[in-house]
């Protein structure tokens, strides 16, 4: 990915035959897709890539199972159509960014013989329905295997589990890998730029974007103006907002929803097994899963009026735990929350009263007539490619262009290239690393952690921790800053080597050594280097204080 500064002069003076605003999975995705089929195009983003939904979600990559049991309760054909799509999706995202991607195992405790028959016919469905792009068939587990792999489950009446596999992924820097997957394709990617208005021609058509352009530390916004021929709507949960840009007075099309997540630590729930709390007291699954060397827990669905300012609260973390709880022999007090993380879930209204937790996780592609602007709403993680096919397919339309054919079902993304599951000792052997770092950098920058092994090779200091005892150096935090358009600290410790989600306590420790080094990479004066840190340091605190956290 080029430096910010000269992505932003290559776009002040170039057009585009596509502008995709919106730089989650969904744009991202739309943006990849379209440079791919020979549109020169630019992606947007208001904040930081991957900085709304997409880096908060529950790192599955999945069909969906509870999708599925909708299905069959209500006879919901688009509820089924959703899993179809999404288990030839898990296939692809599992195939096409190896090392970002994995497959576990989901047990689900059953507590009387008639659930574990429910269950099991279930997940015998869901393999059904994956057919060839099945992981594993699903099966039944005694209950003396059950509570082995699971030692801290419940024992009192437990039947056994029913087992079944699915896709894990890091959401976070599989979309930063689809943005530099897109760049190193011809495109150019901005971050902090948003959409503020459009030009239009004399028809009403978009003919530029009117870009606030943010350079950080509280500096006023540079304005500047993007031409292109069409212009992709993919902000997710903010859609609707930019839908009004475009064609003030239209309906509103989404629904909120608020999905939040606990992080707690590997021990409080040991084994290397996922768990699938089958239903909550408001008809909800819930899973607690193992994840880079934590257990994550989630998810909640409630609806909300904005997306703005979502934290994970006191009252989520009890509603998380609180059912967590039931299956554990020993329960989990709110005190060993470590981390969490809320976002909003873009839910294409149905036109009725039914709850978002019954609202199909579908997409849809509107082309609004006034302007031809096009947004892609709704959908999910794991369709994000298949979401962008439908888009582009629409744009190359618009444009009165056959072009080239999609290509994305088998496009390995950057990182990729020659990379195996034993990549991790290259990196040792060039870097010097301890095999905790080097594997590390091998799970979230796949082959291109050589590039972060060769700033060690020049300067040794970086292969220093930015928490002893802890995975991330700070070679990655001088990376993230060269080659990934990190601005600031929390772009590094939240979305480029996940040290945030890995706890609150821990990224506080290292933000200091990241603003030192984000100031030496960015030139920041020694005032800006403190009030950013005061800034980041505020904000984690913030949020330990409304999930009920001592800071």
């Amino acid at each position: 990915m080029k430096p910010r500064g000269e992505a932003l002069r290559n776009i002040e003076h170039s057009s585009f035959d596509v502008c995709v605003i919106g730089g989650g999975a969904t744009g991202s995705g739309c943006a990849l897709d379209a440079q791919l089929r020979g549109l020169r195009t630019v992606l947007l983003d208001a904040g930081d890539f991957s900085s709304g939904t997409s880096s908060v979600s529950t790192k599955l990559v999945h069909g969906g199972v509870r999708y599925l049991e909708q299905t069959v309760r209500g006879l919901d054909p688009a509820e089924l159509a959703v899993v179809n799509r999404a288990l030839r999706e898990r296939a692809r995202m599992l195939r096409n960014a190896v090392f970002l991607t994995g497959t576990m195992e989901f047990l689900t405790p059953c507590y009387r013989w008639p659930d574990v028959a429910y269950y099991f016919a279930g997940m015998k469905l869901y393999d059904w329905l994956a057919g060839r792009a099945g992981l594993a068939p699903s099966h039944f587990i005694s209950r003396a295997i059950t509570l082995r792999r699971l030692p801290a489950l419940n024992p009192a009446g437990l039947a056994g589990a029913v087992a079944y596999t699915d896709g894990q992924f890091d959401d976070a820097r599989y979309n930063i890998a689809l943005v530099v997957s897109f760049t190193e394709a011809g495109g150019e990617a901005l971050n902090y730029a948003r959409v503020v208005g459009f030009e239009k021609d004399a028809g009403g058509k978009l003919r530029a974007a009117q870009v606030d352009v943010y350079g950080g530390a509280g500096a006023p916004p540079r304005r500047i103006l993007v031409p292109a021929r069409a212009f992709v709507n993919a902000t997710g949960p903010v859609a609707d907002s930019v839908r009004s840009l475009a064609s003030p007075g239209v309906p509103p099309r989404l629904r909120l929803s608020k999905g939040a997540h606990v992080v707690l630590p590997r021990e409080a729930f040991p084994g290397g097994d996922a768990l699938l709390i089958p239903k909550t007291e408001d008809g909800r699954m819930l899973f607690a899963i193992p994840w880079r060397g934590r257990l994550l827990v989630g998810t909640t669905d409630e609806e909300i009026d904005s997306a703005e300012d979502l934290h994970l609260t006191a009252a989520d973390t009890g509603y998380l735990l609180r059912h967590l709880n039931r299956y554990f022999a020993e329960p989990v007090a709110p005190s060993r929350v470590v981390s969490g993380m809320a976002g909003a879930r873009p839910l294409l209204s149905a036109g009725d009263a039914r709850s978002t937790k019954s609202l199909a996780r579908d997409h849809e592609v509107e082309q609004d007539r006034r302007s031809d602007l096009v947004s892609i709403l709704g959908g999910k993680w794991t369709t994000y490619r298949a979401m962008a096919e439908d888009t582009i397919n629409i744009v190359q339309g618009l444009l009165d262009k056959s072009g080239a054919p999609c290509v994305t079902r088998d496009h390995a993304l950057a990182g990729s290239e020659g990379y195996t599951r034993d990549f991790w000792q290259t990196i040792q052997r060039q870097s010097g690393l301890p095999e905790l770092s080097a594997r590390h950098l091998a799970e979230k920058f796949g082959t291109r952690g050589m590039a972060i092994a060769d700033l060690i090779r020049s300067d040794a200091e970086l292969a220093t921790p930015l928490v002893e005892g802890l995975a991330p150096t700070r070679a990655e935090v001088v990376y993230a800053a060269q080659c990934e358009m990190a601005v600031s600290i929390e772009d590094v410790l939240a979305r480029r080597n996940g040290l945030e989600v890995y706890g609150w306590r821990e990224a506080l420790d290292a933000a200091s050594a990241v603003a030192a080094l984000l100031a030496r990479v960015h030139g920041w004066p020694g005032e800006q280097r403190e009030q950013e840190l005061v800034r980041y340091r505020e904000k984690v605190r913030g949020r330990m204080k409304i999930a009920g956290l001592a800071a």
